[in-house]
């Protein structure tokens, strides 16, 4: 996966939207006008996503490119590395993952609205 198809397929979740609210280095994906991922354009190896606290630490156990989220709550987010070892579904997992956790914490009303715009 490179960082087009990350874009690609973050933008297919619903409701979500893009951004450079951190400038021009960082893309950032929202649903809800909550965070769910961000992308290093300069560099354009790798992500930043939610994670439940458990599963991330079992991540960064597991893989070497998955570690604590660069600049972010190091216990609820991991930086994902895309140079090839991990799979394609795995990425999205964790894409989807991430998605979800901040989906499921906002508030009932806007989740609805979300539901609506499919």
């Amino acid at each position: 996966m490179n960082l087009e198809e990350l874009r690609d397929y973050c933008l297919q979740k619903p409701g979500a939207t893009e951004g450079l609210p951190f400038g021009d280095d960082t893309l950032v994906f929202k649903v809800g006008g909550k965070i769910f991922l961000l992308a290093d354009i300069s560099v354009g190896n790798s992500f930043n996503v939610k994670c439940d606290p458990e599963l991330a630490v079992e991540l960064r156990e597991r893989y070497t490119e998955v570690r604590p989220g660069y600049h972010m709550n190091k216990k609820m987010w991991n930086t994902v590395f895309m140079d090839g070892v991990l799979t394609s579904k795995q990425l999205v997992d964790m894409v989807d993952h991430s998605y979800h956790l901040v989906f499921n914490s906002l508030p009932k009303k806007i989740q609805q609205e979300v539901r609506e715009m499919i």
